[in-house]
Formats: C-alpha cells, sequence, structure tokens
C-alpha cells in the first residue's frame, strides 16, 4: 500500500502513460490488489485490476458443490456492483475517471469470470477509470479510488462483516432449487415447470425485471397441477407442461406470448425476488422464430422445404438473404443439428406460410415445397423426441395436432384441451398431411471461411449483447433470443476465433460441445486469449454458439453424409 501511495506521488501530474508504472501487485491488509493491464489515454477502455481476499471466512457451506459456488459467485459479484454504486463517487476527470466496475449482471445466475471463489480466497476482477486531468496523471483522485474505496468495497462485499450470509443462502438456496427441479423435468415426463405465485410479465420489452404494479400471479390449472419436492423449499407446486406438442391459445393481451417468454428463459437460474425463480424448461429448449435476410450455409432443410423450381435440392441449402419461411426452416434444422428436446415457437414472430397452409391454398397450389410446420409437429416428437410448444391466436386448425391446450384468459392459464376437443368436433377440419421429419445431415464448416483479419491484427471479440466482431465483420445475433448478457456473447467469439484460429474443418455440434467441455475441465478463465484478466465473460449454451457460428456470412459449410 505504501508503495502504491509512493508510486502515485511520484507519476503526479506527468503524462497518462506514467500510470504503466503501477501495473504490479500490492499488499494491502486485508487482501492485495493486482494492477493487470494500464489503459492507454483516460479515453480508452479501463484499465483491469483484481482484489484478492488473504483469506475466505465465508461458510465453507455456502461454496460446497458446483452449484452452490456459482451461485455464491453470482451473489458477490451484485454484492460488488452494489458496492461500488453505492461507495465509488464516479467521474473526475476526463474521459471514463474514477469510474469503477465489475461485470453487471442481469436477473439470471451464470458461471461468470467476474467472481472466484476458492477455498482459501475470494478474487474479484474489475475494471477502473484512472483519473486524469486532461491527458496527465491526477494522482490525488486515484488514491481516492485505489487506496480509500476500493478497500471499502472490499470491506461491503468480500469478507463475511459486510456480507448478509442469510441472503447469501437464499440466493444459493434458490438456485440450487432450480437446478434440482430442472433435472427432474425429464424423469417427471415434463418439458417445462411454472411454479404458482410466479410473476411472469416484465417491467417493459426493455427490461428484464419483474412487473411490481398490476402483475397477476400464476396458478396452475387443477388438471396441469404437479407436486415436486425441492432440497430446500420443500414440497412446491406448480403448472407441468408434458411432452409432446401443447397449444398455448388466447387473446391478445391475455399473457400468452408472455408465458412463452418466460419458458424460453426457464433455460437459465434467476436471482430470488425475479419471479421466475422457478419457472424451468428443458436445458436444451430453442426459441424458433422467423429471420428474413439472415445467411444460410449449407444447412439440410428439406424436412420443411422440399425440392425448389429447377429441381435445386434443398440438402444443403445456402442463401445470403433468408425469406421468412427459409429463414425458420434453417433455425428448425440448426436447433436439431445442435441438439434440442424442446422448440417453442410464437406465431407473431413466425412466417404465415410456413406456419400453417388452409384447404384452400393447398387445392389451389399444388407445387408447394414449404411443408407447413402444423405438419410437422407430431411427427417431430415421434421420430425425434422432440416437443413443441406453440402460441397461437388465430389459426384454429393447430388444435387439430395438440395433445393439450393451455388457454390465457385475463393472465390465468386454463386446460383447455376438452374444451378444444369439443370445438373440433363441431367445426371439423380436413385432416393434416403429416410429414416424415427425418434429422438433418451433419455439416462440416470450415474455420478457413471465418477471417479474423482486420489490419495487422486479429480479432473475435463481443460489442454488447447482440453483436460479434470477427475481423471486418460483424455477426448480428439480435433475433437470438436467448442470449441474457453480453458476457456471453463474449465468450462465443473468443470460442469462434479459436476455431478460426485452428485452420480446420468440424460440425458445429463439436465445435460447441468441445469448447464448452475444455470449459468445464479448465474454467471459463482459459477460454481465448486476453490481456489482463478475463473478468467479462459469462459461460453461453452450446445452442447460442451454434447459432453464432451459424450467422456468420462468410462461412462455408458441407454435409458429411
Amino acid at each position: 500500500m505504501k508503495r502504491l501511495r509512493a508510486t502515485l506521488d511520484r507519476i503526479d501530474r506527468k503524462g497518462y502513460g506514467a500510470y504503466k508504472d503501477l501495473q504490479g501487485s500490492y499488499d494491502f491488509d486485508e487482501f492485495s490488489l493486482t494492477i493487470d493491464k494500464v489503459q492507454r489515454d483516460p479515453f480508452a477502455p479501463p484499465s483491469l485490476i483484481r482484489i484478492r481476499t488473504k483469506d475466505n471466512r465465508f461458510d465453507p457451506a455456502l461454496f460446497g458443490n458446483p452449484a452452490r459456488r456459482m451461485a455464491f459467485e453470482d451473489f458477490l459479484t451484485r454484492c460488488v456492483d452494489r458496492a461500488v454504486r453505492r461507495v465509488v463517487r464516479g467521474n473526475r476527470g476526463s474521459g471514463g475517471s474514477g469510474q469503477v466496475e465489475i461485470q453487471r449482471p442481469t436477473q439470471v445466475v451464470l458461471p461468470r469470470t467476474s467472481m472466484v471463489a476458492e477455498d482459501d480466497h475470494i478474487e474479484a476482477r474489475m475494471a477502473v477509470g484512472l483519473p486524469a486531468r486532461g491527458r496527465t496523471v491526477d494522482a490525488r483522485a486515484a488514491k481516492t479510488v485505489l487506496l480509500d474505496e476500493l478497500p471499502k468495497v472490499v470491506g461491503a462485499a468480500l469478507v463475511p462483516v459486510g456480507v448478509d450470509e442469510e441472503a447469501a443462502r437464499w440466493h444459493i438456496e434458490t438456485v440450487e432449487d432450480a437446478e434440482h427441479l430442472r433435472g427432474m423435468l425429464s424423469e417427471l415426463g415434463l418439458v417445462a415447470f411454472v411454479a404458482d405465485g410466479a410473476i411472469l410479465p416484465r417491467e417493459s420489452g426493455a427490461s428484464d425485471r419483474p412487473l411490481r404494479d398490476g402483475a397477476v400471479p400464476f396458478e396452475s390449472p387443477e388438471e396441469l397441477r404437479v407436486s415436486v419436492d425441492l432440497p430446500n423449499q420443500g414440497r412446491v407446486t406448480g403448472m407441468g407442461i408434458p411432452e409432446g406438442v401443447t397449444l398455448i391459445a388466447g387473446g391478445g393481451f391475455h399473457g400468452k406470448s408472455t408465458l412463452l417468454e418466460a419458458l424460453s428463459w426457464g433455460v437459465y437460474d434467476h436471482l430470488p425476488g425475479d419471479g421466475r425463480e422457478l419457472v424451468v424448461a428443458r436445458e436444451d429448449a430453442v426459441k424458433i422464430r422467423a429471420e428474413d435476410g439472415r445467411s444460410v450455409a449449407g444447412v439440410d432443410i428439406s424436412g420443411s422445404i422440399g425440392e425448389l423450381p429447377g429441381g435445386k435440392s434443398t440438402e444443403n441449402f445456402s442463401t445470403p438473404n433468408a425469406s421468412g419461411s427459409t429463414s425458420q426452416a434453417a433455425n428448425i434444422a440448426e436447433a436439431l443439428e445442435i441438439g434440442t428436446s424442446l422448440l417453442l415457437v410464437d406465431e407473431d414472430t413466425s412466417a404465415t406460410n410456413f406456419m400453417i397452409r388452409d384447404e384452400r391454398m393447398r387445392e389451389l397450389v399444388k407445387m408447394e415445397p414449404i411443408s407447413p410446420f402444423i405438419d410437422l409437429v407430431r411427427p417431430l416428437h415421434r421420430a425425434s423426441g422432440v416437443s413443441t410448444i406453440v402460441v397461437v391466436g388465430g389459426v384454429g386448425d393447430y388444435l387439430d395436432v395438440a395433445d393439450r391446450v393451455i388457454l390465457m384468459e385475463n393472465y390465468e392459464p386454463h386446460d383447455a384441451t376438452e374444451r378444444a376437443r369439443e370445438v373440433r368436433e363441431r367445426f371439423p377440419t380436413p385432416a393434416t398431411s403429416e410429414k416424415e421429419m427425418p434429422p438433418p445431415r451433419k455439416r462440416r464448416v470450415r474455420a478457413s471461411s471465418i477471417d479474423l483479419r482486420r489490419g495487422k491484427r486479429e480479432t473475435a471479440r463481443g460489442r454488447g449483447l447482440h453483436t460479434i466482431e470477427l475481423g471486418r465483420e460483424r455477426v448480428d445475433l439480435a433475433y437470438v433470443e436467448q442470449l441474457a448478457e453480453s458476457g456471453q456473447t463474449e465468450a462465443i467469439a473468443r470460442i469462434i476465433g479459436e476455431f478460426a484460429g485452428s485452420r480446420g474443418d468440424g460440425e458445429v455440434k463439436r465445435i460447441a460441445t468441445a469448447a464448452l467441455a475444455s470449459i468445464s475441465k479448465n474454467g471459463l478463465d482459459s477460454l481465448g486469449n486476453f490481456r489482463g484478466h478475463p473478468g467479462e465473460m459469462s459461460l453461453p449454451r452450446p445452442q447460442e454458439i451454434a447459432a453464432a457460428i451459424n450467422r456468420i456470412r462468410s462461412l462455408k459449410a458441407s454435409a458429411t453424409g
């Protein structure tokens, strides 16, 4: 600490580059501070630091297994984030002077690189904007940040005296229960579960926080109510959605899309108070939508779209500008390729001609390569074990293929399966033309088709939640709806960068699973090359890794058989 103070005194009012002299480790009474990377000027990305406590005095039960350790690290990250906002004054000069940040968590709980809880220490990875006057060192402000505010953050967030251990325990047990419940779904024959009392609506379309005023707590229909025993909360009741084809129907603004959205986020754990803590879905569930204009590289969409005019096969389909129907067909094929047991589909974000074709159009248009999704949902479950939950508001033909129907009225779910059967009998329609839905052919993608060069450098990095920069190409992930936070996007970028650097070929599923297996063995820290610490990454699912690879416009792929 004295050495850090002396160095700051020595470089005061010198050019900003003098801050480079701070790189290294410094001993404080309760922790060590390591400055890994110093920014080149006040307007550049902030400097990277690590704070490591001398020991770990928290109750070992809080991090006694992998799920608890992940939840505990998430809790401490949130504690540091709150402490920084409470303690650190913020801007103190040019650029980002005086700003202190840790990876900002969302409402979901994920493995992240922002915090490491080991048996003998806690380490927080953070970023600091070293203060400047113009482009010169402001040692006085730097002392306030490094020698006064950071120790207060440590005392408030990284040692037991400053942390509410009961809140930590509640956080950890909530996550542990959700993990346990998600793991039970298959043996219960369910694809999803929504606990009674859950709050599904969010504040707005731009916020993932729960709606506080006017939200109707979820209550399961009696016919679908399931009771489960959880490790911490004990017996919990809620709606279990069985395997097969489930239709969610209802009028506009009655909550059917809100329910589907909550199920799509059920692949993740949620923090206490989110309202969706015990809304869980199969971990490999994929939300499917139309995506006009996306590129498609060598995807086998023949299960949904047959031979095109001129005899062009769709077993190895590529286009730089897919239509709504072809993009939705590709999204389904790619989901099956990476692996999924549950598809989530909303009529509102789907291509109409892909979802349904009524009897009049079937009679008029004989040469139609598109097999509507209504003809595929039952064969998908029968042949591949893939269930579907589909939201519809205006296509009654889907009543014919549904195993069960959930009717949303005033945000309350009702089991309308029997009522739907009566409607079918009163208003019969011609039988659907069920079509076999074989698994798509596997593809090998070429690493050499991904060019990371950007001038003299190679780049593979995330740019916020929905963009990846690969050399000069920007990959648009705006319609990959189950990406939870930008740390996942950064991790995916590094995974793709490592694959591109290998210069080999590989199946998309193997690329994703091999990367995640390496992370499981070596830690998320080991992913990719970085300068300083890797404190800005979160663990992605294989489904989102594959989705990003599949949206690279330069990607080249070929069928493997």
